[in-house]
């Protein structure tokens, strides 16, 4: 079982930026950051493997950067040139084993709470 509580959610302007952290009991899972709008599924934003190689949405591309401090057990996204469709609510995620699928939420074990970052115009 590994717990993971999210935080620096807050609200924005478009362009500005925001910091997400997320606290895990374990760091040495495969961790990711997802997000997800009333209505639509919930969409990866960004992940490390469990090798250290990361991967993000086309979407965010350029724009956030996540990281993982092993020490501290905790797993951030910086987010910079925030856009209004950046608004949802942010989950951090843990899983075992991506099988290369590492931007792909169905195969993420464990879930945190959810943090909520809104873009206004």
């Amino acid at each position: 079982q590994v717990q993971l509580v999210e935080s620096g959610g807050g609200s924005v302007q478009a362009g500005g930026s925001l910091r997400l952290s997320c606290l895990t009991s374990d760091s040495s899972y495969c961790m990711g950051w997802f997000r997800q709008v009333p209505g639509k599924e919930r969409e990866g934003v960004a992940h490390i493997d469990c090798d250290g190689s990361i991967n993000y949405a086309d979407s965010v591309k350029g724009r956030f950067t996540i990281s993982k401090d092993n020490a501290k057990n905790t797993l951030e996204l910086q987010m910079s040139s925030l856009k209004p469709e950046d608004t949802a609510m942010y989950y951090c995620a843990a899983v075992l084993f991506t099988m290369g699928r590492g931007l792909d939420p169905q195969i993420y074990d464990w879930w945190g709470q959810g943090t909520q970052v809104t873009v206004s115009s």
